[in-house]
Protein backbone atom coordinates (compact mmCIF):
# COMPACT_ATOMS: atom_id res chain seq x y z
CA UNK A 1 0.00 0.00 0.00
CA UNK A 2 1.52 3.32 -1.04
CA UNK A 3 1.60 6.08 1.56
CA UNK A 4 -0.60 9.09 1.01
CA UNK A 5 1.39 12.18 0.05
CA UNK A 6 0.84 15.23 2.17
CA UNK A 7 -0.85 18.13 0.41
CA UNK A 8 0.24 21.57 1.58
CA UNK A 9 -2.45 23.40 3.45
CA UNK A 10 -4.84 20.44 3.23
CA UNK A 11 -5.56 20.25 6.92
CA UNK A 12 -5.24 24.01 7.64
CA UNK A 13 -8.41 25.89 8.53
CA UNK A 14 -9.11 29.54 7.87
CA UNK A 15 -8.39 31.69 10.93
CA UNK A 16 -11.69 33.51 11.41
CA UNK A 17 -10.26 35.56 14.27
CA UNK A 18 -7.72 37.04 11.89
CA UNK A 19 -10.56 38.76 10.02
CA UNK A 20 -11.60 40.75 13.13
CA UNK A 21 -9.93 43.86 14.51
CA UNK A 22 -7.14 43.26 17.01
CA UNK A 23 -8.08 43.47 20.64
CA UNK A 24 -6.67 46.48 22.66
CA UNK A 25 -3.87 45.86 25.05
CA UNK A 26 -4.55 45.66 28.78
CA UNK A 27 -5.18 49.13 30.34
CA UNK A 28 -5.61 50.77 26.96
CA UNK A 29 -8.90 52.18 25.74
CA UNK A 30 -10.10 51.70 22.23
CA UNK A 31 -9.09 54.32 19.70
CA UNK A 32 -12.69 55.33 19.19
CA UNK A 33 -12.99 56.23 22.89
CA UNK A 34 -9.76 58.29 22.95
CA UNK A 35 -10.65 60.50 19.99
CA UNK A 36 -14.22 61.65 19.68
CA UNK A 37 -15.64 61.62 16.21
CA UNK A 38 -15.32 65.04 14.57
CA UNK A 39 -18.34 66.61 12.97
CA UNK A 40 -18.26 66.41 9.22
CA UNK A 41 -17.17 69.60 7.48
CA UNK A 42 -19.71 71.21 5.18
CA UNK A 43 -17.17 71.09 2.40
CA UNK A 44 -16.73 67.37 2.89
CA UNK A 45 -20.39 66.57 3.35
CA UNK A 46 -20.59 65.35 -0.24
CA UNK A 47 -17.55 63.84 -1.93
CA UNK A 48 -16.22 65.66 -4.99
CA UNK A 49 -16.99 64.23 -8.37
CA UNK A 50 -14.13 62.17 -9.77
CA UNK A 51 -12.12 63.66 -12.56
CA UNK A 52 -11.87 62.10 -15.96
CA UNK A 53 -8.37 60.85 -15.25
CA UNK A 54 -9.43 58.98 -12.14
CA UNK A 55 -10.90 55.50 -12.62
CA UNK A 56 -13.68 54.38 -10.29
CA UNK A 57 -12.39 52.18 -7.48
CA UNK A 58 -13.68 48.58 -7.30
CA UNK A 59 -15.08 47.82 -3.87
CA UNK A 60 -12.99 45.30 -1.91
CA UNK A 61 -14.92 42.10 -1.11
CA UNK A 62 -14.25 40.28 2.14
CA UNK A 63 -12.23 37.07 1.73
CA UNK A 64 -14.34 34.00 1.15
CA UNK A 65 -13.61 30.75 3.02
CA UNK A 66 -11.69 28.22 0.94
CA UNK A 67 -13.45 24.86 0.78
CA UNK A 68 -11.37 22.03 2.28
CA UNK A 69 -11.47 18.68 0.50
CA UNK A 70 -10.61 15.80 2.85
CA UNK A 71 -8.57 12.92 1.46
CA UNK A 72 -10.26 9.60 0.84
CA UNK A 73 -10.28 7.23 3.80
CA UNK A 74 -7.38 4.79 3.58
CA UNK A 75 -9.28 1.97 5.25
CA UNK A 76 -10.53 -1.31 3.79
CA UNK A 77 -11.10 -1.14 0.01
CA UNK A 78 -14.59 -1.51 -1.34
CA UNK A 79 -13.73 -4.91 -2.83
CA UNK A 80 -12.05 -7.10 -0.28
CA UNK A 81 -8.84 -8.75 -1.41
CA UNK A 82 -8.65 -12.56 -1.42
CA UNK A 83 -7.83 -13.89 2.01
CA UNK A 84 -6.19 -17.20 2.68
CA UNK A 85 -7.31 -19.63 5.40
CA UNK A 86 -6.49 -18.65 8.98
CA UNK A 87 -7.15 -22.05 10.59
CA UNK A 88 -6.12 -25.36 9.05
CA UNK A 89 -7.01 -28.91 9.99
CA UNK A 90 -3.92 -30.95 9.15
CA UNK A 91 -4.97 -34.60 8.95
CA UNK A 92 -3.62 -37.99 8.00
CA UNK A 93 -4.99 -41.52 7.86
CA UNK A 94 -3.60 -45.03 8.19
CA UNK A 95 -5.43 -47.81 6.36
CA UNK A 96 -5.35 -51.52 5.69
CA UNK A 97 -5.27 -51.04 1.89
CA UNK A 98 -4.71 -48.53 -0.88
CA UNK A 99 -8.37 -47.95 -1.73
CA UNK A 100 -11.80 -48.24 -0.18
CA UNK A 101 -12.32 -51.42 -2.21
CA UNK A 102 -9.25 -53.10 -0.72
CA UNK A 103 -9.26 -51.95 2.88
CA UNK A 104 -10.53 -49.60 5.55
CA UNK A 105 -9.30 -46.65 7.59
CA UNK A 106 -7.96 -47.70 10.97
CA UNK A 107 -6.38 -44.49 12.29
CA UNK A 108 -7.01 -40.74 12.00
CA UNK A 109 -4.65 -38.04 13.21
CA UNK A 110 -5.41 -34.32 13.11
CA UNK A 111 -3.90 -31.01 14.23
CA UNK A 112 -5.76 -27.70 14.35
CA UNK A 113 -3.22 -25.10 13.19
CA UNK A 114 -3.50 -21.29 13.31
CA UNK A 115 -1.74 -19.74 10.33
CA UNK A 116 -1.15 -16.10 11.45
CA UNK A 117 0.38 -17.20 14.76
CA UNK A 118 2.06 -20.33 13.33
CA UNK A 119 0.74 -22.24 16.33
CA UNK A 120 -0.82 -25.62 17.09
CA UNK A 121 -4.20 -25.15 18.77
CA UNK A 122 -5.32 -28.73 19.31
CA UNK A 123 -4.50 -32.28 18.23
CA UNK A 124 -6.13 -35.68 18.38
CA UNK A 125 -5.50 -39.24 17.21
CA UNK A 126 -7.68 -42.33 17.46
CA UNK A 127 -7.94 -45.89 16.15
CA UNK A 128 -10.87 -47.56 14.40
CA UNK A 129 -11.37 -51.30 14.98
CA UNK A 130 -10.53 -53.73 12.19
CA UNK A 131 -10.52 -57.54 11.95
CA UNK A 132 -7.16 -57.69 10.16
CA UNK A 133 -4.48 -55.28 8.89
CA UNK A 134 -2.72 -56.29 5.69
CA UNK A 135 -0.56 -53.11 5.91
CA UNK A 136 0.77 -53.78 9.42
CA UNK A 137 4.30 -54.04 8.07
CA UNK A 138 3.96 -50.45 6.79
CA UNK A 139 2.05 -48.62 9.51
CA UNK A 140 2.96 -50.84 12.44
CA UNK A 141 -0.59 -51.09 13.82
CA UNK A 142 -1.63 -54.61 14.88
CA UNK A 143 -5.29 -55.33 14.28
CA UNK A 144 -5.68 -56.48 17.89
CA UNK A 145 -4.58 -53.04 19.14
CA UNK A 146 -7.35 -51.33 17.19
CA UNK A 147 -9.92 -53.44 19.06
CA UNK A 148 -8.70 -52.53 22.54
CA UNK A 149 -10.95 -50.46 24.81
CA UNK A 150 -10.39 -46.76 24.19
CA UNK A 151 -12.41 -43.47 24.18
CA UNK A 152 -12.97 -43.71 20.45
CA UNK A 153 -16.33 -41.91 20.36
CA UNK A 154 -15.01 -39.00 22.43
CA UNK A 155 -11.98 -38.69 20.16
CA UNK A 156 -14.21 -38.74 17.09
CA UNK A 157 -16.37 -36.00 18.62
CA UNK A 158 -13.24 -33.92 19.23
CA UNK A 159 -12.19 -34.43 15.61
CA UNK A 160 -15.62 -33.28 14.39
CA UNK A 161 -15.41 -30.14 16.53
CA UNK A 162 -11.96 -29.34 15.16
CA UNK A 163 -13.17 -29.85 11.57
CA UNK A 164 -16.10 -27.52 12.19
CA UNK A 165 -13.80 -24.64 13.20
CA UNK A 166 -11.22 -24.87 10.39
CA UNK A 167 -11.16 -22.94 7.12
CA UNK A 168 -9.44 -25.64 5.06
CA UNK A 169 -8.17 -29.22 5.30
CA UNK A 170 -4.54 -30.11 4.60
CA UNK A 171 -3.24 -33.58 3.85
CA UNK A 172 -0.13 -34.94 2.19
CA UNK A 173 -1.50 -36.82 -0.81
CA UNK A 174 -5.01 -35.53 -0.12
CA UNK A 175 -6.53 -37.69 -2.87
CA UNK A 176 -5.68 -40.76 -0.80
CA UNK A 177 -6.88 -39.46 2.57
CA UNK A 178 -10.04 -37.83 1.23
CA UNK A 179 -11.54 -41.08 -0.05
CA UNK A 180 -12.05 -42.48 3.48
CA UNK A 181 -14.27 -39.68 4.74
CA UNK A 182 -17.98 -40.18 4.29
CA UNK A 183 -17.61 -43.92 4.84
CA UNK A 184 -18.39 -45.81 8.04
CA UNK A 185 -17.97 -43.69 11.18
CA UNK A 186 -15.94 -40.98 9.43
CA UNK A 187 -18.02 -37.96 8.32
CA UNK A 188 -17.94 -36.29 4.93
CA UNK A 189 -15.91 -33.10 5.38
CA UNK A 190 -17.24 -29.98 3.65
CA UNK A 191 -14.13 -27.78 3.77
CA UNK A 192 -11.72 -27.08 0.88
CA UNK A 193 -8.90 -29.58 0.60
CA UNK A 194 -5.24 -28.61 0.11
CA UNK A 195 -2.71 -31.24 -0.86
CA UNK A 196 0.70 -30.38 0.57
CA UNK A 197 2.26 -32.72 -2.00
CA UNK A 198 0.45 -31.62 -5.18
CA UNK A 199 -1.16 -28.22 -4.58
CA UNK A 200 1.50 -26.30 -2.65
CA UNK A 201 4.39 -25.09 -4.81
CA UNK A 202 7.25 -25.15 -2.33
CA UNK A 203 10.03 -22.55 -2.81
CA UNK A 204 12.69 -23.53 -5.31
CA UNK A 205 15.51 -22.87 -2.83
CA UNK A 206 14.29 -25.86 -0.80
CA UNK A 207 15.38 -28.06 -3.74
CA UNK A 208 12.41 -30.40 -3.46
CA UNK A 209 10.90 -32.61 -6.10
CA UNK A 210 7.60 -31.54 -7.63
CA UNK A 211 5.78 -34.04 -5.39
CA UNK A 212 7.95 -34.43 -2.28
CA UNK A 213 7.39 -36.98 0.44
CA UNK A 214 6.61 -35.90 4.00
CA UNK A 215 10.09 -36.99 5.03
CA UNK A 216 11.84 -34.94 2.31
CA UNK A 217 9.64 -31.92 3.06
CA UNK A 218 10.42 -32.08 6.77
CA UNK A 219 14.16 -32.41 6.23
CA UNK A 220 14.14 -29.51 3.73
CA UNK A 221 12.79 -27.25 6.49
CA UNK A 222 15.09 -28.59 9.20
CA UNK A 223 12.45 -30.69 10.96
CA UNK A 224 13.96 -33.85 12.50
CA UNK A 225 12.34 -37.10 11.38
CA UNK A 226 12.14 -39.68 14.17
CA UNK A 227 9.30 -41.98 13.04
CA UNK A 228 7.04 -42.62 10.08
CA UNK A 229 3.67 -44.03 9.05
CA UNK A 230 1.61 -43.12 12.08
CA UNK A 231 -1.13 -40.59 11.42
CA UNK A 232 -0.38 -38.02 14.10
CA UNK A 233 3.36 -38.20 13.47
CA UNK A 234 2.99 -37.11 9.85
CA UNK A 235 0.63 -34.29 10.96
CA UNK A 236 3.30 -33.05 13.40
CA UNK A 237 5.86 -32.95 10.58
CA UNK A 238 3.56 -30.79 8.45
CA UNK A 239 2.73 -28.49 11.36
CA UNK A 240 6.41 -27.93 12.09
CA UNK A 241 7.08 -27.22 8.42
CA UNK A 242 4.29 -24.63 8.46
CA UNK A 243 5.81 -23.06 11.58
CA UNK A 244 9.06 -22.50 9.66
CA UNK A 245 7.44 -21.31 6.41
CA UNK A 246 7.65 -17.51 6.19
CA UNK A 247 5.49 -17.22 3.04
CA UNK A 248 2.84 -19.72 4.15
CA UNK A 249 -0.10 -17.36 3.52
CA UNK A 250 0.87 -16.86 -0.12
CA UNK A 251 1.48 -20.58 -0.65
CA UNK A 252 -1.92 -21.51 0.77
CA UNK A 253 -3.72 -18.85 -1.24
CA UNK A 254 -2.13 -20.14 -4.46
CA UNK A 255 -2.88 -23.74 -3.46
CA UNK A 256 -6.59 -22.96 -3.23
CA UNK A 257 -6.80 -21.85 -6.87
CA UNK A 258 -9.13 -24.13 -8.90
CA UNK A 259 -7.23 -26.93 -10.59
CA UNK A 260 -7.94 -29.03 -13.65
CA UNK A 261 -6.28 -32.06 -15.20
CA UNK A 262 -3.89 -31.33 -18.07
CA UNK A 263 -2.01 -33.60 -20.44
CA UNK A 264 1.44 -32.66 -21.69
CA UNK A 265 1.68 -32.29 -25.47
CA UNK A 266 5.30 -33.33 -25.98
CA UNK A 267 7.03 -35.77 -28.32
CA UNK A 268 8.52 -38.91 -26.85
CA UNK A 269 12.06 -37.54 -27.11
CA UNK A 270 11.13 -34.63 -24.81
CA UNK A 271 9.25 -36.62 -22.18
CA UNK A 272 11.84 -35.62 -19.58
CA UNK A 273 10.47 -32.06 -19.68
CA UNK A 274 7.08 -33.30 -18.52
CA UNK A 275 8.68 -35.35 -15.75
CA UNK A 276 10.72 -32.37 -14.56
CA UNK A 277 7.54 -30.26 -14.45
CA UNK A 278 5.85 -32.75 -12.12
CA UNK A 279 3.73 -34.62 -14.68
CA UNK A 280 3.19 -38.33 -14.10
CA UNK A 281 3.04 -41.07 -16.67
CA UNK A 282 0.01 -43.34 -17.01
CA UNK A 283 -1.60 -42.23 -13.76
CA UNK A 284 -4.68 -40.02 -14.10
CA UNK A 285 -4.62 -40.28 -17.91
CA UNK A 286 -3.74 -43.67 -19.48
CA UNK A 287 -0.52 -43.66 -21.50
CA UNK A 288 0.04 -39.92 -21.08
CA UNK A 289 1.91 -37.43 -18.89
CA UNK A 290 -0.65 -35.56 -16.79
CA UNK A 291 -0.88 -33.24 -13.81
CA UNK A 292 -3.50 -31.09 -12.08
CA UNK A 293 -2.72 -27.42 -12.50
CA UNK A 294 -4.36 -24.07 -12.05
CA UNK A 295 -4.98 -22.06 -15.19
CA UNK A 296 -2.19 -19.67 -14.25
CA UNK A 297 0.27 -22.54 -13.80
CA UNK A 298 -0.75 -24.13 -17.10
CA UNK A 299 -0.19 -20.87 -18.99
CA UNK A 300 3.26 -20.49 -17.42
CA UNK A 301 4.55 -23.86 -18.66
CA UNK A 302 7.25 -23.79 -21.34
CA UNK A 303 5.46 -26.48 -23.40
CA UNK A 304 1.87 -26.93 -24.61
CA UNK A 305 -0.73 -28.81 -22.55
CA UNK A 306 -4.27 -29.98 -23.18
CA UNK A 307 -7.19 -29.90 -20.77
CA UNK A 308 -8.69 -33.37 -20.23
CA UNK A 309 -11.56 -34.82 -18.19
CA UNK A 310 -10.65 -35.36 -14.55
CA UNK A 311 -11.79 -38.80 -13.29
CA UNK A 312 -11.30 -37.73 -9.66
CA UNK A 313 -13.65 -34.76 -10.07
CA UNK A 314 -16.25 -36.96 -11.78
CA UNK A 315 -15.98 -39.53 -8.99
CA UNK A 316 -16.43 -36.78 -6.39
CA UNK A 317 -19.59 -35.54 -8.09
CA UNK A 318 -20.99 -39.05 -8.23
CA UNK A 319 -20.13 -39.63 -4.59
CA UNK A 320 -21.80 -36.38 -3.47
CA UNK A 321 -24.94 -37.19 -5.47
Amino acid sequence: MTSMQEQPGLWQQNDLLGLAAPEPAAGQEPAAALEPAAAPSPALASPPAPSASQAPQTPIEPPRPVPISLPACAGRPQRALPRGPETLLILDTETTGLSTLQGQCIEVGAILFHVPHRAVLSQVSFLLPCPANAAEAINGIPAAVTRLEQPRQEALACFLAMAATCDALVAHNAAFDRQWFGLGPLPLLDRPWICSMEDIRWPAERQLRSAPSVRDLALAYGVPVWAAHRALTDCIYLAQVFERCADLEALLLAALEPRSLYRAELPYAERHRAREAGFRWNEAVPRAWSRRLSRREAEALPFPVQLVADPVAAEGLAHSA
